[in-house]
């Protein structure tokens, strides 16, 4: 016990308070990397990991360095590690990726910065902070998720095609239909078919997850007039 008080409260960096900072920051990125990969996002396990060892290492470098050579002992430990948060950003970027006109994985972006402030805390020594933060970050990944979910269902963004094969079907025949199943219309495009005397419907439309897919393009498909229905989702 008097070890793990030693440990804790020592403000020196020794080979021992570096191994056990980096064994720290390794299951802490486990923790949040896991949950991340269930979830299978870009920025998953391995990657939440080496964010957090490496902003820790990082952390335990800007505090080595004054304390160890004289020259440097009136320099900003902090200076170093503040190039961490500018710096994360390239990696959250990447972990944006843009399907059509919807945005995915702006959650693991920031995942990937407050994991790389958790490692900072961690290579200081704020092991409480560290903890505390960890937890507050899993319960807006998982319990937040849960709760968002049931308040406010998801939505898709997909392609609506209605083909129609005489001109006496016009969108607001379809527009009810669309209504009812709670589908919003974002845009509209017209293609005429002069030679087969058709017309082509290409609708962007915003769908609930709660949406029963069948019975719509099935209620769709059973007006006078329309030839088929294809609904597809964006990529």
């Amino acid at each position: 016990m008097d070890y793990i008080n030693q440990l804790i409260s020592t403000t020196e960096i020794t080979t021992e308070t570096i191994f056990w900072r980096l064994l720290f920051s390794f299951f802490i990125g486990v923790i949040i990397g896991l949950e991340r990969e269930a979830h299978r996002q870009p920025a998953g396990l391995r990657t939440h990991i080496l964010i957090c060892m490496g902003a820790s290492l990082i952390m335990l470098l800007s505090i080595y360095i004054p304390q160890t050579f004289q020259n440097f002992q009136n320099g900003d430990p902090g200076r170093i590690a503040a190039q961490v948060v500018s710096g994360i950003g390239f990696l959250g970027a990447g972990a944006i990726m843009k399907f059509g006109v919807n945005v995915k994985g702006l959650t693991t972006a920031a995942s990937i910065w407050v994991i790389a402030a958790l490692g900072l805390a961690i290579g200081a020594g704020m092991y409480m902070g560290a903890i505390i933060g960890t937890a507050i970050l899993l319960i807006s990944l998982i319990a937040m998720d849960v709760i968002e979910k049931k308040l406010f269902p998801g939505k898709f963004i997909k392609r609506l095609h209605i083909h129609v094969k005489n001109k006496e079907v016009s969108p607001d025949d379809f527009k009810g239909i669309l209504k009812n199943h709670k589908v919003s219309i974002r845009t509209i495009d017209v293609e005429q078919h002069f030679d087969e005397n058709k017309i082509s419907y290409y609708l962007t439309v915003q769908i609930s997850e709660r949406v029963k897919l069948n019975e719509l393009t099935s209620e769709l498909g059973s007006i006078p007039g329309i030839k088929r229905v294809k609904l597809q989702q964006i990529l």
